[in-house]
This record gives structure tokens, sequence and C-alpha cells, in this order.
């Protein structure tokens, strides 16, 4: 798949936008293991547009070799162009507009999948910012607010006729939010008309090597998102990857590894933020790793609470001797992505 001048790849395994998830710290573990397609946190374009300091530090953009898109959202034309333009100054490859986000916060105020309901604005804001950027602008969104109201085939097309290059579709209503199964029929049905040519993404419930290859083959879209599956578990991409070219299913990696990757990334954290904040925001991604450790739950609550690196080390090393040969079992949160 070709976008503007840059190559993601046949069949690319793309980490969807997470807020307070898809930093810096963490986009690098993704792209270690085979993450084809990078996107960033959703950033506030009236943010952007009043240099925010907090809005600001999500357009960082390490050495990564993956093409990286920052995704911005709003509902105002002017503050989404000129939040575009400075986001083309970050060294993104894409500018994603979100189109998709279902929180009240984002969608109560009329952005976000708040434009579902509001579709010439969705179509205008996507319009003039294509107009004011060099970078490919791609768009992600839902199937429409409600079950009553499924509108992705008109929104495909529009944002395609608008300068969208590319977009990516959560095979939920907003009136869903994470709830229930995606329904990818309707994403299938946009890949099929003939009237749209850019490239259709697919995002919702891919938290497996097998869904990923069914979104492929099944419903034939360009490339597929995974969200939330990758939380404490980066290395789904290489699974993923693997699968699809060869078939092979690749256990998850050794405790021993799990713990040196968990350590890893909340070390960046604390180097990208400060100890408390970067302990803090790791959190996340600590509660959904070593899911199936036999009798955890103490351990866990001290991983969780410990307020310096210093006990996290501690805790860590215990968790690395008491795993050693012991197979972890459990179910895996499903993929959802936040757009």
């Amino acid at each position: 798949m070709i976008i503007g001048d840059t190559n993601v790849g046949e069949r690319p395994v793309i980490l969807a936008p997470m807020d307070e998830v898809t930093n810096p710290p963490f986009r690098a573990f993704c792209e270690t293991y085979g993450a084809d397609w990078l996107y960033s946190e959703f950033v506030s374009a009236d943010a952007l547009v009043r240099s925010v300091r907090k809005a600001e530090r999500k357009l960082t953009i390490s050495g990564s070799g993956r093409p990286v898109t920052i995704q911005i959202y709003g509902r105002g034309v002017e503050a989404m162009v000129e939040a575009a333009r400075i986001v083309e100054a970050s060294g993104a490859n894409f500018i994603d507009l979100n189109f998709g986000c279902p929180v009240k916060r984002v969608a109560g105020k009329g952005a976000g999948a708040g434009l579902l309901r509001d579709i010439p604005l969705m179509e205008e804001i996507t319009r003039q910012v294509a107009r004011a950027v060099n970078l490919p602008v791609t768009a992600k969104t839902r199937l429409g607010w409600d079950d009553e109201h499924v509108i992705i085939d008109e929104i495909a097309e529009r944002l395609q006729d608008a300068g969208a290059r590319a977009i990516a579709i959560h095979g939920r209503t907003r009136a869903q939010m994470y709830k229930g199964e995606a329904d990818w029929e309707p994403i299938a049905r946009v890949k099929l008309n003939p009237r749209v040519r850019v490239p259709i993404i697919g995002n919702g419930d891919i938290d497996s090597p097998a869904r990923a290859l069914e979104a492929f083959e099944r419903y034939g879209v360009d490339g597929v998102m995974i969200g939330r599956a990758a939380i404490g578990r980066p290395w789904i991409f290489r699974q993923v990857k693997v699968f699809l070219q060869t078939g092979e299913i690749l256990p998850d990696p050794p405790l021993a590894e799990q713990v040196e990757v968990i350590k890893a990334q909340v070390s960046r954290s604390v180097e990208w933020l400060d100890e408390t904040r970067g302990i803090l925001h790791a959190r996340r991604h600590m509660a959904c790793m070593f899911k199936g450790l036999p009798n955890f739950r103490e351990t866990r609550v001290e991983m969780l609470r410990a307020p310096t690196l210093e006990r996290l080390w501690e805790v860590f090393e215990r968790i690395k001797e008491r795993g050693e040969g012991i197979e972890i079992k459990g179910e895996r949160d499903e993929g959802r992505g936040n757009g």
C-alpha cells in the first residue's frame, strides 16, 4: 500500500491511535515487534493552536523507521487547518482526522464521533485540511452514530472526494462505544464499492493472528489496526506478521522477556516525562501484562502501587524469579481501538 510517497507495505498491521497509550515509548516497542505503521494518541486541535505543552509533547516523533501518523481532533475548521500545519512541521508521515472517538468529552462537544451527526462539516474539515498541507491526510471513523444511522457507505465516498487518502473504519457505531462485537460487513461493503478507490483499513476486535487473517481474506481490507490487544502485549504485531506470512503460530515471549520489555518501557516513559508521571503512565501496560500467572493478585497490586523505580524493579525481579518455568495462561482483552 502506497499513500503519497510512503510505502506502508502489503497487508500492513497498524498500531491504532489510543489516548494516553500510543505515546513515543510504547510506539517504539510496537515497532520493535513488527508494527508496520504507528499512530499517535489523538491530539486536540484547539490545544495545539493555543500551544498547550501537553498537546505539543504528543507531536514527538522518535527516530522511527516506520511511518508515523499524528491524529488530530476538533470541530472548528480553522483550528483543524492550523493544527494540521503544526503537525506537518513535526516530521510525521501522515495527518489523520479523528472522526470516530466516542467518549463524551470529545463526541459530546461535536468532535470525533460527534461529527457523524454533521457529515457536511466532517467533509469540509477534510477538504480544507487536505488543501492546507502537503502531507497525505487520512481519516478514521465509525459506521455511524447508532444502528439506525449506519452511513459509512456515504461517509467513505464523501471523505475520499474531499481529499482523504486512506480511511480507517472501526466496525462499531458511536452508540456502541466499545461494547458488543465489531461488525465488519459494512467495512467489506465499503471496500467492494467501485466508487471508493482509496485504501480501506479495518479496526475492531483484531486480537489474534486468526482475526487479522480473516479481516484480509474475508473482508478484503487493505490493512488492519490493532488497538487494546497490543496494550501490555506489543509482540502481537510479530505474531500476526509471522502468521500472515507463514501460518506459524508464535507463542508469547518467555516471562523473563516480558519482564524486560515492561522494564524498558517504564524506563522510557520516565525519561519522556519524569519518574512519578512516567510510572503512572505505564501502569495501564503493566496491568495488562502477566495475565494468567498463578497466584499473582498480591504481586500485581504491589506492582501497580509501586511509587518509585527502585520498588518497581524489586517487584519485577520477584516476578521473573517466581515465573521461571511457569507457562502463563489466560484470556486477553479484546483489541479495541480508540476511534
